[in-house]
C-alpha cells in the first residue's frame, strides 16, 4: 500500500510539480487495480472494503453518543432554528463528502487527511505536519471523550458506587482491545453492531421520554419547550449549541482513510448518500422529540440524564457498544496513520504478521489510549468538550479544507490568481463557486468566534462549579 506522506518520511520522493499533479490522468483506475493485485500475496490486505462495509463504518461514526446532545442544542436554539441548522449542516457535510471523494480519486496516492493537507498547499512539508498535529489531537480528544462517557455510564449504573478514575481506566482498556484489528474491513463488522445498538438506545430514549411520568429531577415546574430561542439567550450558549450540532455531523477527517481501503473508491458516494439520509432523520427526530417531552428546565446533556429511574439505565446501556467502539475506531485510525510512518511502503511489517510489526502496532495503540485517559481526567465535561473540538478542528476538516479542495479540483477553470477571483461562469458554476467561498469563510468563523464562545463557556462553567476536579474518585454519573 502506497504512502503519500511528507517527503522526509517517504522512501520515494517527488518534486512539487509531481506532488501537485500526481496521478491526475487516466492511470487512476490502473493505480487502484495495481494496489489490489499487489496485496494478493500479503497476509494483511488493506483494499478490501466494499461500499456496504464502508457505510457500516460511517454509521458507527455518526450514529453515536453525540446524538444525545441534540435535545440540549434545541433547548438553547429553539426547535425551529435547531432543525434548520441540522438540515443545513447535514447537506454541507454531504456536499463536502462528494468533493473529498472526487479529490481522492483524482489523487489516488492520498492515504489520509494529512496527505490531502500537504497536497492542498502545493506539497509543502509544513502543511503535512500541521495537518498531522491537528488530526492526532482531534482523534485523541474524541478518544478521551469516550473514556469520559464510559466512566459516566459506569457511575450511573452503579448508583455512584465506584471511583471515576478506576472506571476511566476500565473504559480505556476495553477500547484499547477493540482498536487492535489492523484493517477497517475487520473493524466494520463491529461498527455495524455498534450503530445498531446506538440506534436502539436513541429509539428507547424517544419512547421513554414520551411515556415517563415526568423527567428526572422533577420539582413541579411544568415541562415547556420553545420554537424559538428564549429571551436572554447569549451568544456564547447559542454558539456552543450550534457547535454541538456541527461536531456530530462533521466526520470528514476519516473519509480519506476509509476511501484508501475501498476496493472501488468511486462507490464511497453510495455509502455517503445512504448514511446522510439516515443520520438526518435520526438526529432531527431525536433532538426534537426528546426536547418536546423533556423541555428546557430538565434538559441534561447527554439526554439520557433527563430520563427517570430505570428508563435512564436501560437506554444508556444500549449505548455501551458505541461508547467503546467509536473511541476505538478513532484510535485505530490514528494508530494506522502512525504505523505507516514508522515503516516504509514496501516494509514486510505493514503486510505480514511479524513480531516487530505487532509490537509496534500494540505499543502505538497503548500510547494513544494513555493520552486519551489523561485528557478524560483533565477535561471532565461533555457538551463544552464537543464545542471545543468543533471550533479547533472541525473548522478545518469540515469546511476550509474542502472549499479549498474544490478550487484545486477546478483550478484549470477558475484559476488561483487575483485576476480570477470572479471568473466568467455559467449560473450553476457561479452558485457552486460562491458555496465554496462560503465554506471557507464559515470555517474561519467557527475557528474565531466559535473558539471564543467555547472557551468562554468552559470558563463560566468552572466559575459556577459545574465541573468536578481532575483525577478524582467523585462520581460523574447522570
Amino acid at each position: 500500500m502506497s504512502n503519500y506522506g511528507p517527503p522526509s518520511l517517504e522512501k520515494e520522493t517527488y518534486s512539487k510539480s509531481e506532488i501537485k499533479d500526481v496521478f491526475e490522468d487516466s492511470s487512476t483506475e490502473q493505480f487502484f487495480e495495481n494496489e489490489i493485485n499487489q496485496e494478493n500475496g500479503h497476509d494483511i490486505k488493506y483494499r478490501t472494503c466494499s461500499w456496504q462495509r464502508t457505510a457500516g463504518l460511517l454509521f458507527s461514526e455518526y450514529i453515536c453518543l453525540a446524538i444525545m446532545s441534540f435535545p440540549w442544542s434545541y433547548s438553547v436554539l429553539g426547535l425551529v432554528p435547531g432543525l434548520i441548522l441540522t438540515v443545513f449542516v447535514a447537506l454541507t457535510v454531504l456536499y463536502t463528502g462528494l468533493i473529498i471523494t472526487d479529490y481522492c480519486i483524482k489523487h489516488p496516492k492520498t492515504q489520509n487527511i494529512c496527505d490531502i493537507g500537504q497536497n492542498l498547499f502545493w506539497g509543502q512539508k509544513w502543511a503535512w505536519y500541521a495537518t498531522a498535529i491537528c488530526f492526532l489531537l482531534n482523534n485523541i480528544l474524541i478518544q478521551g471523550l469516550h473514556v469520559l462517557v464510559g466512566a459516566k455510564y459506569l457511575n450511573t449504573v452503579s448508583n455512584h458506587g465506584g471511583c471515576t478514575v478506576g472506571f476511566s481506566v476500565a473504559t480505556a482498556v476495553i477500547c484499547l482491545v477493540i482498536s487492535l484489528p489492523r484493517t477497517f474491513s475487520q473493524m466494520s463488522l463491529v461498527g455495524i453492531f455498534s450503530a445498531a445498538t446506538m440506534f436502539i438506545a436513541v429509539l428507547l430514549s424517544l419512547i421513554f421520554a414520551g411515556i415517563q411520568t415526568h423527567p428526572d429531577g422533577w420539582d413541579g415546574t411544568p415541562v415547556q419547550y420553545n420554537l424559538w430561542p428564549v429571551q436572554g439567550t447569549t451568544y456564547v450558549s447559542g454558539m456552543s449549541a450550534f457547535l454541538n450540532i456541527v461536531y456530530t455531523f462533521v466526520g470528514q477527517i476519516t473519509y480519506p482513510s476509509f476511501i484508501a481501503e475501498m476496493k472501488n473508491p468511486r462507490e464511497f458516494k453510495k455509502a455517503l448518500y445512504v448514511v446522510t439520509i439516515c443520520e438526518l432523520i435520526t438526529f432531527a427526530l431525536a433532538g426534537s422529540i426528546i426536547y418536546v417531552y423533556v423541555g428546557n428546565y430538565y434538559m441534561i446533556s447527554p439526554a439520557f440524564g433527563s430520563l427517570s429511574g430505570h428508563y435512564k439505565i436501560i437506554a444508556f446501556s444500549f449505548a455501551i457498544p458505541t461508547i467503546a467502539f467509536l473511541g476505538a475506531l478513532y484510535g485505530n485510525v490514528s494508530s494506522q496513520f502512525l504505523f505507516f510512518q514508522f515503516f516504509p511502503p514496501d516494509s514486510e511489517h505493514r503486510f505480514s504478521h511479524t513480531r516487530k510489526g505487532w509490537v509496534v502496532w500494540v505499543a502505538t495503540n497503548i500510547g494513544l489510549w494513555i493520552l486519551a485517559f489523561i485528557i478524560a481526567e483533565v477535561i471532565p465535561f461533555f457538551s463544552d468538550l464537543l464545542s471545543l473540538m468543533s471550533s479547533l478542528f472541525d473548522c478545518w476538516f469540515g469546511f476550509v479544507f474542502w472549499g479549498t479542495a474544490f478550487f484545486r479540483l477546478k483550478q484549470s477553470k477558475y484559476g488561483c490568481k487575483v485576476r480570477h477571483l470572479f471568473p466568467k461562469l455559467n449560473p450553476t458554476e457561479k452558485i457552486e463557486y460562491f458555496i465554496n467561498i462560503f465554506l471557507i469563510l464559515a470555517g474561519f468563523y467557527i475557528l474565531g468566534p466559535g473558539l471564543y464562545a467555547s472557551v468562554e463557556s468552559i470558563i463560566l462553567s468552572y466559575e459556577s462549579d459545574s465541573y468536578g476536579s481532575v483525577f478524582t474518585c467523585a462520581s460523574n454519573g447522570i
